[in-house]
């Protein structure tokens, strides 16, 4: 092996150990994967900075004043899944044909600057939604969530039935409950951008439209270390500019565009005059090869495009929310938020909709919203006790997210969170409509918010609701047994309140001193 491809070796070593854990977190639906894999999600860069944990930024970006862009080859998940993307589409191919898609193309500075500053400041102002759509770890937490994790629960549930065949049950069949329509089709539309334009320019994604990448790019350029050319050795034959991911290599000028550049280093083990090198090369104004920067007026059209693209979507958008609203089936206008939102402003802020709450959620009471809440909440994650409920003193939710944007203080804070309060319709309830017994709501209540009292002249008892003690867990409302609309619902608190623990009941201490009857 040559000395140069240690470079290239290591990088793959390193993005293996990061990825792989990852996506494990993401796909796991057993409940298998250890709890340290979490650990590799509060380190991402639009996480960390959306959370104030200072001391993951302020070491992203000294990595890359000293590295350059080494976090978009080895530790952005994103970045890692173009890199594999582009591998499978050279399977097959010759070496020097599926390694020449790539050429030197001017950067398109306008584009990417123009959309990281509009990224920044709409998400200052209060409006997450166009982060939410370029974050490249939410994007790869939704693709994961929502397309490769029910392909690997469906995997399951096949050898499930190979093995339940011969009388092995070692697997058991899993349901797929929180995969919408809405989630569906976004991590779809996000895999195929990420698809089509690793085909069409490598990582065209990563140097036009990712703001993390634009940030970061901000900071490589000035790079302690850097892949540089040397002119003496170079015969210009360009076998490095045609593996180069980024387009960042222009052979015409020996010159590599740092603020591209991510560090792959197939430009180095490709190289067969030894004459471009990973090293020390600090940033020098007057020694710089002139950058070639894009005409303005070609880089200010595309932006101009993107922009109106996007704009143009959002009244359409916005109809489609305001049909949604309306079709909505239990009445709540307002999405019910996980406990550690604290208030729906709050949440809608700092929420990216990774969706790593929906895979981690045991009880698969998590739902990542449609247009149903509006436009402002599409994505996030909200509570529907249609087929599950809260449980009581789960956290997991919270332990997981690595925005912050559910943060609880332990379980004492969970049980006395009130996500929204249950709602009784006594002219649904089977105990008027059918004169019979029930009580499943009441049985189902943790807080004893819910209890049954004394209907009319009858034997018959009937839910009551207490507000103080309610929780909102729905508990009550995924039990309860009429359809279509059923007789006690959970109305959303846009803002949480707490309620006092429900006192244990006392055990009296009864000492026998026979047989007890």
């Amino acid at each position: 092996m040559k000395r140069t491809n240690y470079l290239k070796g290591l990088r793959v070593i390193l993005a293996i150990l990061f990825f792989v854990p990852i996506l494990l977190y993401f796909v796991d639906f057993r409940g298998l994967a250890p709890d340290m894999f979490n650990k590799l999600l509060h380190i991402q860069i639009v996480p960390a900075l959306i959370s104030g944990t200072i001391a993951i930024w302020i070491f992203q970006f000294l990595l890359a004043l000293l590295f350059g862009r080494i976090y978009c080859s080895v530790i952005c998940p994103a970045g890692i899944l173009q890199d594999i993307i582009n591998r499978i589409f050279c399977i097959g191919k010759k070496k020097k044909k599926g390694s020449s898609r790539f050429v030197y193309h001017k950067p398109h500075n306008i584009l990417r600057y123009g959309l990281m500053a509009v990224t920044f400041l709409l998400f200052i102002w209060g409006s997450s939604e166009l982060l939410l759509a370029l974050d490249p770890y939410s994007n790869f937490g939704r693709i994961a969530t929502n397309l490769f994790r029910p392909v690997a629960i469906w995997g399951n549930n096949l050898l499930a039935e190979i093995l339940a065949k011969v009388d092995n049950y070692t697997l058991f069949h899993m349901s797929v409950q929180t995969v919408t329509t809405g989630a569906g089709i976004a991590a779809g539309l996000a895999l195929l951008v990420f698809i089509g334009m690793v085909l069409f320019r490598g990582r065209l994604f990563c140097n036009t439209l990712c703001p993390v990448g634009a940030l970061l790019s901000l900071v490589s350029r000035y790079s302690l270390f850097r892949v540089v050319i040397d002119k003496d050795k170079c015969i210009g034959c360009g076998l490095c500019e045609k593996t180069c991911k980024a387009e960042a290599i222009s052979t015409k000028e020996f010159h590599v565009d740092s603020s591209r550049c991510v560090d792959c280093f197939n430009c180095v083990s490709s190289c067969k005059k030894d004459s471009i090198h990973y090293r020390f090369a600090p940033f020098n104004r007057k020694a710089k090869t002139k950058e070639v920067i894009e005409p303005a007026a070609h880089s200010r059209r595309q932006f101009l495009a993107t922009g109106t693209i996007v704009a143009s979507s959002l009244p359409l958008m916005s109809i489609y929310a305001r049909r949604n609203r309306q079709r909505h089936g239990n009445g709540n206008t307002n999405p019910i938020t996980p406990p550690g939102s604290h208030n729906l402003e709050q949440f809608k802020d700092k929420c990216t909709g990774c969706h790593i709450c929906v895979a981690k959620c045991p009880s698969q009471v998590l739902y990542p919203a449609g247009m149903e809440f509006g436009f402002g909440y599409f994505l996030k994650p909200h509570m529907s006790y249609i087929n599950s409920y809260c449980n009581y003193e789960c956290t997991i939710c919270a332990d997981v997210c690595p925005n912050h944007a559910l943060d609880l203080k332990g379980v004492e804070e969970k049980v006395t969170t009130q996500v929204g309060v249950a709602e009784f319709f006594i002219n649904r309830c089977i105990v008027k409509t059918e004169n019979t017994d029930c009580g499943a709501c009441s049985e189902h209540c943790p807080t004893q918010a819910v209890h049954m009292v004394p209907y009319k002249d009858t034997t018959l008892t009937i839910p009551q609701v207490e507000p103080q003690l309610c929780i909102g867990c729905g508990g009550c409302e995924s039990i309860c047994p009429v359809r279509p609309k059923r007789a006690i619902i959970v109305k959303a608190n846009t803002e949480h309140a707490y309620v006092e623990k429900p006192k244990e009941e006392e055990v009296l201490d009864i000492v026998i001193d026979d047989f007890g009857f």
